[in-house]
């Protein structure tokens, strides 16, 4: 099987400035990348390092503007929860943020990378919940990744039935939700 990098190279590209970004951001002023930190700091009195906060999240607003100004096209994003889920949810992540003293940025980039043990535990902690936060709010909805779908049992025409069978775990979904996803 030949391995297609074209598709990921956004990413890889992306990842490498932020890692590049916190690395300069910790050696020319001391400072780790956590955003939560970051915005934080913006609330202190005036002064150079708030001004330093401001600069450096000015450039985080600034990223997809410059991505359309040089691309020609904004960057493709698919966002299907309402505004009072996504508020709730940003709620909760600042909730999170400030209970583990950081955010996903400063643990998992700056934290991880500096070998800090409290760092590890708070990833493992964000990944988990957010495992656990999928498989109960997707799988249950039978919003279901396309490798977990069966497809649909043959009819005795030899056509496929438009209802999936019952099994013991789940009740039979209408044919509207088969194969949703």
């Amino acid at each position: 099987m030949k391995l297609e990098l074209v598709p990921y190279l956004p990413a890889l590209a992306g990842g490498l400035l932020i890692g590049l970004l916190a690395a300069m951001l910790i050696l020319l002023n001391g400072r780790i990348a956590g955003i939560s930190g970051l915005v934080a700091g913006l609330a202190r009195p005036a002064g150079e390092r708030r001004l330093a906060d401001a600069a450096f999240l000015l450039g985080l607003v600034l990223g997809p503007p410059a991505f359309a100004l040089l691309s020609g096209r904004w960057p493709e994003m698919r966002i299907e929860a309402g505004l009072p889920l996504l508020a709730a949810a940003g709620f909760l992540v600042g909730f999170g943020t400030r209970l583990g003293s950081g955010c996903t940025s400063g643990h998992g980039v700056c934290g991880l990378a500096r070998l800090s043990p409290r760092s590890l535990v708070a990833v493992l902690v964000f990944l988990g919940t957010g495992m656990l936060t999928v498989a109960a709010t997707r799988v249950p909805s039978g919003a279901r990744p396309a490798s977990w779908r069966r497809s649909p049992p043959a009819s005795s025409s030899g056509s496929a039935s438009p209802r999936p069978a019952c099994s013991i775990r789940r009740a039979c979904a209408a044919s509207s939700t088969w194969g949703a996803g």
